[in-house]
Order: C-alpha cells, then sequence, then structure tokens
C-alpha cells in the first residue's frame, strides 16, 4: 500500500515539533493555573455583608481559677449582640440556668443513641459549687439559649 508523499508527511523534525507544542502547552496550562491561584493577599472586609462576625470564636480564660471556655459557633458573635445586655439577669438566676442547661446537656451527651453526636459531643464540665463569675456564666448562658434556637433543641427550663 502507498502513501501519497503529500497525504501524510511524519518525520522526526514533525515528531519533535509536536513534542515541543505540548510541553509549550503544558508550560502554559500550568503557569496560567499557578497564577490563578494567588498568594492569598486579599483583604477581608471587616464588616461581612452575610451577617456572620468576622471572628466567632469566643475564649474566656482564669488562671487562677484554672478554668477556660472556649466557643467556637458560627454566627454567636452576631446573635449575642441582639440579647439582652450584661446585667440584665443577675449571676444566680444565670447559675441557676446553666446547672439545669449543663445536667440536660451532660445527659443527652450519654445518649447517643436519642441525640445526635455531632451536637453533643462531650460532656461540660460545669462545677456549681465553683463561682466563674457574671461573665462566664452570661456566655455560657447565652451560647446555650443559641444552641437550642440554632439547631432547634429544647432543654428543660431553656428560654423558647
Amino acid at each position: 500500500m502507498k502513501v501519497k508523499s503529500g497525504y501524510l508527511h511524519f518525520t522526526f523534525v514533525n515528531f519533535v515539533k509536536i513534542i515541543d507544542m505540548k510541553n509549550f502547552l503544558l508550560i502554559v496550562i500550568l503557569s496560567l493555573v499557578i497564577f490563578s491561584c494567588g498568594t492569598g493577599n486579599t483583604s477581608i472586609s471587616s464588616s461581612p455583608s452575610d451577617g456572620t462576625t468576622k471572628n466567632d470564636t469566643v475564649r474566656i480564660a482564669n488562671d487562677s481559677l484554672e478554668y477556660e471556655i472556649i466557643i467556637v459557633e458560627p454566627g454567636f458573635q452576631s446573635w449575642l449582640i441582639s440579647q439582652p445586655p450584661r446585667g440584665f439577669y443577675g449571676q444566680a438566676k444565670l447559675e441557676g440556668n446553666n446547672r439545669q442547661f449543663v445536667a440536660e446537656y451532660n445527659s443527652r451527651v450519654l445518649q447517643p443513641n436519642l441525640y445526635s453526636r455531632n451536637l453533643y459531643g462531650e460532656q461540660i464540665n460545669y462545677d456549681p459549687t465553683i463561682d466563674y463569675g457574671y461573665e462566664v456564666n452570661y456566655l455560657l448562658y447565652n451560647y446555650f439559649v443559641y444552641f437550642q434556637d440554632k439547631y432547634n433543641q429544647r432543654f428543660i427550663g431553656g428560654r423558647n
């Protein structure tokens, strides 16, 4: 079988040109991918428009009592702003509610067949004989209210 010379002319020079073209295209594509990734130096607005806050982590620590509370919950900070201010509730009321909420929460942690492990992962160590102070009780109380509202949970004695 004869092949017409003008129809199929494939030589080593053409093969090298094809490989070089493939390498060139590969380099161009890789360059575009790397360039499009950028360095991540974009600035983030300090007041997001989607209703979430920039920092949704609340940390309260007291080294003398050796306790720490860290609340990492998207939206909690912006929600907290809309709640009654500090001083609205007395510390005794907050402590009483927190005792009930912690007992209910810990009870649900121990019942993974009834309550989701995603919501009730670990027990909360809240000792009612320790005076954690107003700030800790205020934030803990409000977190439980937020938790109930956001995840449609109802605790005994909860604000519904």
